[in-house]
C-alpha cells in the first residue's frame, strides 16, 4: 500500500524532509534560494509529492518562508506539517523549550510565515524535560481547539511518552528517526497497535544508505509495516527525482 491517511488526508507514503533547504549547520539560508524554491515546486507540482516535512527551526525559520514563496497559495490536498519546541542559539545547536507561552507564540508566529490561519500538523519537536509533558501538549491541544492546528505529532519519543500525550489528545503522527542502520525502535510497534502513523526521518541516513539508489533503503523502510511513512530530504533535484521515481511497488 503506497498511500496512508496522516492528519485526515490521503498521501503518498513517501513525503519530502526539508531540514536540507538551509545552509551548513541548519543554519540561514541555503547556497540559491531560487534552487531552494525550485526544487519545492517540482515536488509538489511535478512529482505529486503530498506530504511535505519541515520545523521552525529549520534556518530558524528559513524553510518555512522558502515553502510559502514556493507553494502558497497550497493546494488543498498538500499535507503541511511542521514542528515547534525548539530554539536555536547557533548553527548546529540545537534546545528543547516546551513552556507554554513559547509554544503558543511559536505556533502563531509560524501560521504567519506560512501565510495559513491553520497548520495541517503541528509536532512537538522536542520533549521539554524542564516542563511537564502534559503542559506541553496541553499548549498545543488549546491551539487545536482554537482551529490554529488541525492534528498534533510528537517527534523523537517513546511509547510512554506518547501514550502519557494520548491522555491529553489524540496524537496524528510520531516522527522519529529509522532506517536500516538505525533500525530499532520500540514505538515502531506501539505505533502499528495503537493505529498512529510512524513518520520515519532520515531514513536514508543522511546519504549514507543510497547506494546505487535510494530505493533498496525505502523498500526495506516500508516493508516494516503499512504505518510507516518516510521522509527522505535533498537540496539536489536529481536525487528528488531519483527517490520520487523510484518509489517501491506493491508486492
Amino acid at each position: 500500500m503506497n498511500e496512508i491517511v496522516i492528519a485526515g488526508k490521503k498521501v503518498g507514503r513517501i513525503g519530502l524532509g526539508t531540514m536540507r533547504l538551509t545552509g551548513p549547520g541548519t543554519w540561514g539560508n541555503p547556497e540559491s534560494t531560487a534552487r531552494a524554491v525550485h526544487l519545492l515546486r517540482e515536488a509538489v507540482h511535478d512529482l505529486g509529492v503530498g506530504h511535505i516535512d519541515t520545523a521552525d527551526a529549520y534556518g530558524p525559520h528559513t524553510v518555512e518562508r522558502l515553502i510559502r514563496w514556493a507553494l502558497h497559495p497550497y493546494p488543498p490536498e498538500l499535507l503541511l506539517a511542521t514542528k515547534v519546541g525548539m530554539i536555536r542559539p547557533a548553527p548546529n545547536v540545537w534546545r528543547p523549550l516546551g513552556r507554554p507561552d513559547y509554544l503558543r507564540a511559536a505556533v502563531e508566529a509560524s501560521l504567519r510565515r506560512l501565510t495559513t490561519d491553520r497548520i495541517d500538523l503541528c509536532y512537538l519537536h522536542r520533549i521539554d524535560p524542564a516542563v511537564p509533558l502534559a503542559d506541553q501538549v496541553g499548549a498545543l491541544a488549546e491551539l487545536h481547539a482554537e482551529g490554529k492546528i488541525a492534528a498534533i505529532g510528537l517527534s523523537k519519543v517513546t511509547p510512554e511518552q506518547i501514550r502519557e500525550a494520548t491522555a491529553v489528545i489524540p496524537i496524528a503522527a510520531v516522527q522519529n528517526c529509522l532506517n536500516a542502520d538505525e533500525s530499532t525502535d520500540p514505538a515502531v510497534s506501539y505505533c502499528a497497535q495503537t493505529g498512529i502513523p510512524y513518520v520515519a526521518y532520515r531514513p536514508l541516513n543522511a546519504g549514507r544508505l543510497t547506494g546505487e539508489g535510494p530505493a533498496g533503503a525505502l523498500r526495506w523502510l516500508l516493508g516494516l509495516g503499512d504505518h510507516i511513512a518516510p521522509i527522505p530530504g535533498t537540496s539536489n533535484t536529481e536525487h528528488l527525482r531519483a527517490i520520487f521515481a523510484t518509489q517501491p511497488d506493491e508486492e
